[in-house]
């Protein structure tokens, strides 16, 4: 990747798509077709109206990709729209990524928040921001520190799954702790806190403080806090 010249946008503009080397937006910029390029940042505004493939992205701005959004390394400090389907290897999101289809990679941190209209597939995935997925959330660790608001995620699974309130947050005014809300929650090993879920499902479960659970199906164990409601449990 990256084999043509640099675009540097600092005015207002629309450009080709094509192969770059390195496109840099600080002003506001229009890509009109697929572009191709070893880095992509965005201090601006831009709007790619098809896709982009990129080695690097950074936006300190706001960037929106009509199509599908790929890139080995993601950093998003302002905010990033995609689309359709982002596979974004290596992400960490301080500021808000949309993503209209799918979003996978190899391992998410997100310290903003993301939401993602269809399902989220890592390796690792470890959030102190908040999600809000439509689809299934798939991770072979997932960790996720609550801060405040409410995380949602249709389902979710894993090999280790742990969700823990944020420790010595002094939330802002009117914030209400952090809560997780999913469907099912599927994983080998799973710790909880502040969860609301239909189902969990696992093979050692703990349940800590501030849960309700409907059905809790375990293999090995199962643990409970006392401040926790779990309406059913069942070995399996």
């Amino acid at each position: 990747m990256g084999k043509g010249q640099n675009l540097i946008i600092n005015g207002s503009g629309s450009y080709p798509g094509g192969l770059y080397d390195r496109i840099s937006i600080r002003g506001e910029g229009t890509i009109v077709n697929d572009v191709e390029c070893s880095a992509f940042h965005v201090y601006g505004t831009s709007e790619a109206r098809d896709n982009v493939k990129t080695g690097s992205v950074k936006i300190m701005g706001e960037a929106e990709v009509k199509g599908d959004m790929a890139s080995n390394d993601t950093l998003v400090m302002g905010t990033m729209m995609v689309g359709r389907n982002a596979s974004l290897k290596k992400m960490k999101v301080f500021g808000l990524l949309e993503v209209g289809e799918k979003l996978s990679g190899d391992v998410a941190t997100i310290k903003g928040s993301i939401s993602v209209k269809g399902d989220v597939e890592y390796e690792t995935f470890d959030s102190s921001g908040g999600f809000d997925i439509n689809g299934l959330l798939t991770a072979d660790k997932v960790k996720i520190a609550l801060r405040f608001g409410q995380s949602t995620a249709e389902e979710i699974g894993g090999g280790k799954i742990m969700v823990k309130r944020k420790k010595n947050s002094i939330l802002p005014f009117g914030r209400e702790e952090g809560t997780l809300s999913a469907k099912v929650i599927e994983g080998d090993d799973i710790y909880l806190e502040n969860t609301t879920a239909e189902v969990v499902r696992g093979n050692t479960v703990n349940i800590g403080p501030g849960c309700q659970i409907g059905l809790v199906e375990y293999t090995t164990e199962l643990k409970s806090d006392s401040s926790s409601e779990i309406k059913s449990k069942t070995k399996v």
